[in-house]
């Protein structure tokens, strides 16, 4: 870079740090372009793993419903049993 005999070596400084700035901020421009199809394409896996564990946190709110339906069944069958078993005897034998 051949620098002007008027300008003063701050100047020439200036000069150069300007344009090393405007280089820097078209390369930063030209890198956040292509990046937006990277920031696309993890919000869309992101999304999709999200739908995939409601699917799964529905799934295992209903098995555990089943579950508790079941043993609420087994408890009062178990309860049924058991006042059965505690039938008194006739008095006198």
């Amino acid at each position: 870079m051949i620098r002007d005999p008027n300008e003063s070596p701050l100047d020439h400084a200036v000069r150069r740090l300007e344009r090393a700035l405007a280089a820097l901020e078209q390369k930063m421009a030209g890198r956040a372009g292509s990046s937006d199809g990277l920031f696309d394409q993890e919000r869309v896996r992101l999304a999709a793993e999200l739908d995939r564990s409601r699917d799964r946190e529905r799934e295992l709110e209903e098995a555990g419903a089943a579950a508790s339906e079941a043993l609420g069944r087994a408890i009062e069958e178990i309860r049924a049993a058991l006042e059965g078993a505690k039938t008194p005897e006739p008095a006198g034998e």
